[in-house]
């Protein structure tokens, strides 16, 4: 099955940033406690000072990853992803924070063992490595591409990423999205079997909805991803007359799940699967 396809069904669950109510996200072990218990996996990606795609959602190290801990480092805050290099990033631990604060504790509903994983190290996730994952095992993921337009331009983001795509031949697998939409057009002309969509957060690109359809056709994308407040029925059906699937994040109660299905939305992010 092509990832279009599935994209197209209804009551689907993405697994955001892998399992992360469970693993470290945006981390290997993330997206395999992930495996079976979701229709498909979402990551960030961004980009080394050597111009390396890693997993990795902010766009400083400080949150997850043990960085302030390195004597090497100290004197190098705010700590930018694109001022390190891959070597560099490389040193750095992507799982002691996560057990360390367990942003999610008492509701892990026993698939976790602290006590076994809590002191082990959790390597870098580069785009390479996830993309050979998802091959090996015959998954779909949603890429998201943060903007780095201050750092690379958009050219230079798109032969990296295409080109990881394009050496394993995942393009049916793949689905590419970001909040700086100059993006897409770009990987849509280069891979036109790659399916895109855009990424929205705190309004729509247009409030008129035949405008945000015209919006989205000239971006040549396949669907569109909203914040769950943006959400609602009239949007979600005349998207879906239009030819586009329609994706809310990030949504972890059940109830409001079900809620979005009802309305017709194809699918959810959530932190929380299985």
């Amino acid at each position: 099955m092509k990832f279009l396809e599935l994209l197209n069904r209804k009551g689907l669950i993405g697994a955001h940033r892998g399992a992360r109510a469970l693993r470290p996200e945006n981390t290997l072990s993330a997206l395999k406690e992930s495996v079976g218990h979701s229709d498909f996996m979402e990551v960030d990606v961004q980009f080394s000072s050597d111009r390396v795609a890693i997993i990795m959602h902010d766009d400083t190290l400080a949150r997850t990853t043990n960085v302030s801990e390195i004597k090497s480092f100290k004197s190098r805050t705010p700590y930018r992803v694109c001022d390190f290099s891959y070597e560099e990033l490389c040193m750095l631990d992507y799982r002691s924070w996560f057990y360390r604060e367990d942003p999610f504790l008492g509701i892990a509903d026993g698939r976790v063992d602290l006590a076994q994983i809590r002191d082990k190290r959790e390597p870098l996730l580069t785009l390479h490595e996830t993309l050979k994952f998802v091959k090996e095992n015959n998954l779909f993921i949603n890429v998201e591409i943060k903007d780095v337009h201050d750092f690379l331009s958009d050219g230079e983001v798109v032969a990296i990423i295409a080109n990881e795509i394009e050496s394993l031949h995942v393009q049916e697998h793949v689905l590419l999205t970001s909040f700086r939409h100059e993006y897409l057009p770009l990987f849509k002309a280069r891979m036109a079997d790659v399916a895109t969509a855009t990424l929205t957060a705190k309004k729509h690109p247009h409030s008129d909805i035949y405008e945000l359809i015209t919006y989205l056709k000239n971006l040549k994308v396949d669907g569109y991803h909203l914040n769950d407040g943006l959400v609602d029925k009239e949007t979600v059906t005349q998207l879906h007359k239009a030819g586009f699937f329609v994706n809310v994040y990030t949504v972890n109660n059940p109830l409001r799940q079900k809620e979005l299905f009802e309305m017709g939305v194809n699918g959810v992010f959530s932190d929380f699967c299985g």
